[in-house]
This record gives structure tokens, sequence and C-alpha cells, in this order.
């Protein structure tokens, strides 16, 4: 008898992408061009640094001097005297008392919620936090209970049925998808008459909020105790790439010896080191840069929402407009596009409560004259029906 062929082991993907295409949820890759001339809010450049001349300069000097990449892990030749400065200036700018770069905000995320918990553990986590602690939950080994959005009874509740050892809250501190901020405050009073950590993403908050953008968590007057934890990215608010953990001295130090994501990942690039190390000088000496930005993002909500528009208020640089369907989200976005307007488009399964949404973000660069005209091009390409 002769046997049957062997079946093509990725054939199933076929079926799984036209159950996308059916259901118009198909993603692809857009390459931009090194100049456009568009106008961008669609990208989390949120302070406009990425192609500012110093922070630029700086990744080319850091490249020039330590070469194109970091050659290992930071505990092996990864480690340069540039992320040594970066981490130091870092935890002096958000007021912790020391601070870990990662290869990427994502990386960060995965070694607080690995390093920090264990079988024993218990992890509460918003039911809208970021894809990156979603997965650093599950990595964890750890229970984990999903409580509803923004909501410090619920966080209470799930600490109260816990039978012991390690617990910790997690949180967004600006939610990507409508850049509502969580109560920081009352999370934080929570976890303290439960003996919780709180570990909090700041990605969205720093450079935005705060003094001088020192991020939510300062806002907040948490930054620098000992029962919190921050993380954060360099790509947005800073212009470049990699995250950083933000902490005690002694939680950073047990991140260095125990996450996966820092022990056997290649360090940060230099020239990203560097660059996100220029930017964060530049925000330390302008500190109207955050208070911009914030500006930029009330005048896009108010003059969406004049226009008879459903937008979420922002609370930070992320301004959230609600689209009718996930087909008609695509589309408006399109239209956007060919008007010279880039804007983000969040549909299900991205979004957490399925309804599709234009993402518009804030950029402190951006001029008046650029505001008004993206207002224009959005409420002119609105669906209408």
């Amino acid at each position: 008898m002769t046997p049957a062929a062997p079946r093509e082991p990725f054939e199933w993907t076929d079926a799984v992408a036209r159950r996308r295409a059916d259901a118009g949820l198909v993603r692809a890759l857009r390459p931009r061009a090194a100049a456009q001339d568009v106008l961008d809010l669609a990208s989390n450049d949120y302070l406009g640094l990425s192609r500012r001349a110093a922070v630029t300069a700086a990744a080319a000097e850091a490249a020039r001097r330590w070469g194109a990449g970091a050659t290992g892990s930071r505990l092996v030749t990864g480690s340069t005297e540039l992320h040594a400065e970066l981490e130091g200036e870092l935890a002096r700018f958000s007021g912790f008392e020391a601070a870990l770069v990662f290869s990427s905000g994502y990386a960060a995320n995965l070694a607080v919620l690995t390093a920090l918990t264990g079988r024993d553990s218990l992890i509460v986590s918003d039911a809208a936090n970021h894809a990156s602690i979603v997965d650093g939950c599950r990595l964890s080994r750890a229970a984990t209970e999903v409580v509803p959005h923004s909501d410090p009874e619920a966080v209470g509740k799930a600490l109260d049925a816990h039978g012991g050892g390690r617990a910790v809250v997690v949180t967004d501190s600006v939610f990507s998808v409508d850049g509502d901020a969580a109560p920081l405050p009352e999370l934080a009073a929570v976890c303290r008459r439960h003996g919780a950590a709180l570990i909090t993403d700041d990605a969205h908050g720093l450079g935005v909020l705060g003094d001088g953008g020192r991020g939510a968590v300062h806002a907040a007057g948490l930054a620098g105790a000992p029962d919190v934890v921050a993380t954060v990215t360099l790509s947005k608010s800073l212009g470049s790439q990699g995250g950083a953990v933000l902490g005690p001295a002694r939680v950073i130090g047990h991140l260095v010896n125990e996450a996966r994501t820092f022990i056997f990942d290649t360090g940060l690039a230099p020239a990203a080191a560097g660059a996100a190390l220029a930017s964060l000088r530049l925000l330390r000496d302008d500190p109207l840069l955050a208070g911009r930005t914030r500006t930029v993002a009330h005048t896009l909500h108010t003059r969406l929402t004049a226009g008879g528009l459903s937008a979420v208020r922002p609370q930070a640089a992320v301004v959230s407009v609600l689209a009718p369907s996930p087909a008609q989200a695509v589309r408006w976005a399109a239209d956007c596009r060919e008007a010279g307007l880039v804007v983000g488009c969040f549909r299900p399964p991205s979004v957490p409560d399925g309804i599709s949404r234009l993402r518009l973000t804030a950029r402190a660069d951006l001029t008046d004259e650029q505001v008004e005209r993206a207002v224009d091009t959005v409420l002119r390409t609105a669906p209408t029906g």
C-alpha cells in the first residue's frame, strides 16, 4: 500500500488567513519612506524628538564610539558606560532609586512579572492592560486574576481572596487604546492595605504627565516608594528604542540576577541608548514639552467632539475616536491617508471591548495649523450613516 503523501505542516494557516480576510481583520506591513509628504498622528513620538538633530547626532556618535550593536547580553559584553549613564539619569529624573535598561519595553514588562512573582504568587491585572503585561502574567506561572478596568474595589476583593504569599497588582498608567489614566493613588492604597506591590507600566506617561514629564507615577506621588515598580519605554516620548524598569535598588539587583529577558537577551544597541539619553536631557531642560503635548491632545478632542464625533477625553497624549464598525474604521483611516493624514486604526482583536477606533496621538512639535488640518481631515472623511 502506498503511504499517503505527508501534509504540508503549515497548510492550516491558509484556512486561518481566509477566516481573517472574511472578518476584515487582515493586518499588513506598510513600509514607510524616510521622507513622507503626510502629517503623522499615528506614531508614539509624543515629544517629536525622534528626528531632533541633537538626538540623531547622539545616536550616530554612540554607534561610532561603541559599535553598531551591544555585542552580547548585558552580563557579558552588552553593558557599556553609556547604558549605566542612561540608567542613572533616568532614575534620577523619574524619582526612583535605580533603573535597569532592556532591549524593549515588552522585555521589561516580561522581566518584572516573571522575576517578581512565581507559582505561589497572585497577580491582579487590569482587564485593559497591554499585551506585554498579559504575556508576562502567562509566563509568570502565578495565579492571575483579571479585574474590571480601573476598579480599585475589584482589586481589593481579589487581594482579599488570596490565601497568602506574594501578591502584585499590575496596571498601565495610561491605557494605550483610549488614553485614559489608571487611579494610581487609590490602587497604591489598596495594595498597601494588603501588603501587595504595585507594578505600573508608565510607557504612555513618561514625557507627558507629571512635573516636567516625569511620568504618571511621579505625578501620583509614588515614585521612589519601596513597594512600587514602574516600567517605561524609550520608544515613545524619548523617540528611541528600548525599555527600562525603575524601582528600589534591591528590586533592580534581583532583576539582574533573575530576569530571563535581561540575562539571555542582547543588550540595547548603543545608538538607541545614546538617542534616549539625549532625548531625556532635552526633556529635562525643557519642561514645557510635556505641557504642549497635553495641550495638543486637548485641542484635538475638543474640536473633534464639537464636530459631532465620539472621542474619549484624553488624559495624556492619546485621542481615541470611536468608529461604527471594523470595516468603516479601516476605510476611514485609508481615506485620511489619501488626504495626507496618517492615523492609527484599532479594531478587534486589538481592542478589549470590541469597539473599533481611530487613534490619534498628540505631538509637542505639531503647529496649530497642523492640528487644525488633522481635525478637518478626520471630520471630512468620517463615515456617514
